[in-house]
């Protein structure tokens, strides 16, 4: 149905979520109340989905999400299934050291480890929780240790918008390949924090400066609305006509192209498992009505 309603035939990237339980309440998550919540795809149903969008779509990728996907039982038979179908397959996780296990576990079935820090160890241990900045930091060492590419998501806040040059070079010393800039968006746990915000634009744009003339070895990239470009006004998550850069795949089986989107419940498209197929579910303020436009990532 996404090709009929969309005109999509090919979907790069899928960004599944596991589950939606997380050993963290992050003040930024955008889950907010579901971090609460039970739900989270079977092992066999993860399967299936990955399936159909590769059978379908020609997936190439997919990104393992939560919630905490190192929480989730069967994340190592998912990855491996992943794997050893042909995929690239990522991890973004928050790096407690009570994975570490686990992530030896994964090591053979991952082409990225990527860790959730949201500046240096201050600000982020406030964001997230005390000594998670220093636990973060040995699970990229481990990572690099186990032969296996790294990046680093942030989340830009107000409180961390200063650091994000200190940061990267502190990166840079453990082997860390890739820095990705989130935007804040005031939705999930964000609602009861505005004051993270960064409320004016022109921050970013200084910031894009001080990137640019740090002399950084790892790779830094933003989303649009990190750039000094505006916003685009439309969805622009498709690469070219009819092939789109990713899609994602909550818990409950909803389905949202824009990263915009994501935490709003918007999504008009669901994976149905007993049809084994995407079924469009339109509502007045789904993503297709309201046109919310995507996050595009743009290197430095």
């Amino acid at each position: 149905m996404l090709k009929e309603v969309t005109g999509i035939t090919r979907v790069k990237m899928l960004y599944l979520q596991l589950q939606y339980r997380c050993n963290f309440v992050c003040k930024t998550c955008f889950h907010g109340e579901l971090l609460k919540s039970t739900e989270r795809y079977t092992t066999a149903e993860a399967v299936e989905l990955v399936s159909h969008f590769q059978r379908e779509y020609g997936l190439e990728a997919v990104t393992l999400l939560g919630g905490e996907p190192l929480l989730y039982p069967g994340v190592v038979e998912v990855a491996r299934f992943c794997k050893e179908s042909g995929l690239t397959v990522e991890i973004c996780t928050n790096g407690h050291r009570g994975f570490f296990g686990t992530v030896r576990e994964l090591a053979p079935y991952l082409d990225k480890f990527r860790v959730s820090i949201d500046g240096l160890a201050d600000v982020h241990d406030r964001i997230r929780q005390r000594g998670s900045f220093s636990s973060a930091i040995d699970a990229l060492d481990l990572a690099a240790e186990l032969g296996l590419e790294t990046g680093v998501t942030m989340t830009v806040t107000r409180t961390s918008i200063g650091q994000v040059v200190a940061l990267a070079r502190l990166l840079d010393q453990h082997r860390v390949g890739e820095l990705k800039l989130h935007c804040l968006r005031l939705v999930g746990n964000a609602l009861r924090h505005p004051e993270l915000e960064v409320e004016q634009a022109s921050r970013y744009e200084a910031l894009h400066e001080e990137i640019d003339t740090a002399g950084l070895r790892l790779r830094v990239v933003y989303d649009s609305d990190l750039t000094p470009q505006p916003a685009m006004a439309a969805c622009s998550n498709l690469i070219a006509g009819d092939w789109l850069d990713r899609i994602e795949a909550d818990p409950r089986g909803g389905l949202t192209v824009s990263c915009k989107a994501v935490g709003r419940d918007a999504n008009a498209f669901r994976f149905d498992q007993s049809l084994r197929s995407v079924v469009y579910e339109p509502h007045a303020h789904d993503e297709i009505a309201v046109s919310i436009p995507d996050v595009v990532y743009i290197g430095n």
